[in-house]
């Protein structure tokens, strides 16, 4: 599979198990979104489509994974052959030491509004230091959204971000490839920025 297909994996799901949980795709009955850090994620890594599951949606995951025999992606119909669960406990903490990560997946970093305030800066390194600051405010998000409270300041270095014109809900977007050094422990492939229920910004050490 390709990355951009993720948001589809998701709509398959999201429909396939509507029933079981909300978790599943972050609306209610109604269909209003529900605004929350995603705890279940649908991605592509290394071109095979995966689920991450936190907390609850990692326990919710678990019992579902079972069920799942094939995978529909617009009108093809893949029968799964092969299937591999891996659970991990991870204490999100901050440390004296920075860890070094990377984006396995683009990192949409932008909305409409600081989009447009990106693109009034006139240097690399201003727009470096911007892409900073929103990288640390997503990774406090984050911390809010799994319910970590911070008791120390999340420090943001050693960064490194590549422009890419990527395409989402069938709209041109800018997102980012990269590297960054922060001094706190983050799981495996879990998504910072924009969209990441949809497979963006997934961080891997």
């Amino acid at each position: 599979m390709h990355p951009s297909q993720a948001h589809k994996m998701r709509g398959y799901f999201a429909q396939l198990f509507k029933q079981h949980s909300n978790l599943l795709h972050n609306h209610f009955e109604t269909g209003e979104s529900i605004y929350r850090y995603p705890m279940v994620q649908y991605k592509v890594i290394n071109n095979k489509p995966t689920l991450i599951g936190l907390g609850e949606g990692a326990i919710l995951l678990v019992g579902l994974f079972g069920e799942v025999r094939e995978l529909q992606i617009d009108d093809r119909i893949y029968p799964i052959q092969q299937k591999d669960l891996n659970l991990q406990m991870v204490y999100v903490r901050i440390v004296p030491n920075a860890i070094r990560y990377y984006f396995k997946t683009l990192w949409m970093a932008l909305n409409q509004k600081n989009y447009a305030a990106y693109q009034q800066l006139n240097t690399p390194e201003q727009q470096t230091e911007f892409l900073t600051a929103q990288l640390r405010n997503n990774l406090v998000s984050f911390c809010k959204g799994i319910g970590y409270t911070l008791t120390e300041q999340i420090v943001v270095s050693n960064v490194h971000f590549e422009p890419h014109l990527t395409h989402f809900k069938n709209q041109p977007m800018l997102a980012f490839a990269g590297k960054f050094s922060a001094n706190i422990v983050l799981p495996k492939w879990v998504g910072l920025g924009k969209s990441v229920a949809r497979g963006f910004g997934a961080v891997e050490m």
